[in-house]
């Protein structure tokens, strides 16, 4: 974003006066190679900006604390006997 023509990062705070987080797109560029960019428009052009995008792939701590305290409840439940003969089935 340190090479974009004056006026494009007052533009991108407009559009995006929270963060543009969620309005990131993938855009491909052939032989499965890809970038992260997003969408301004301007009075005179419009604009795909290259963004840097980081990736979390860890587990959230809260995520596998409730894993861990996941319980499965079998029951009292006697298990069915299996039949003595099944010799029986005529």
């Amino acid at each position: 974003m340190n090479n974009l023509p004056e006026g494009v990062l007052d533009a991108i705070g407009k559009k995006y006066p929270n963060g543009y987080n969620d309005y990131v797109i993938k855009v491909p560029k052939g032989a499965n190679d890809f970038f992260h960019a997003i969408t301004i428009d301007t009075e005179n052009a419009s604009y795909l900006v290259k963004v840097n995008v980081r990736v979390d792939s860890g587990i959230d701590n809260d995520e596998k604390d409730a894993d861990d305290d996941l319980e499965i409840d079998t029951g009292d439940a006697p298990l069915p006997e299996e039949p003595d003969d099944l010799d029986e089935l005529d």
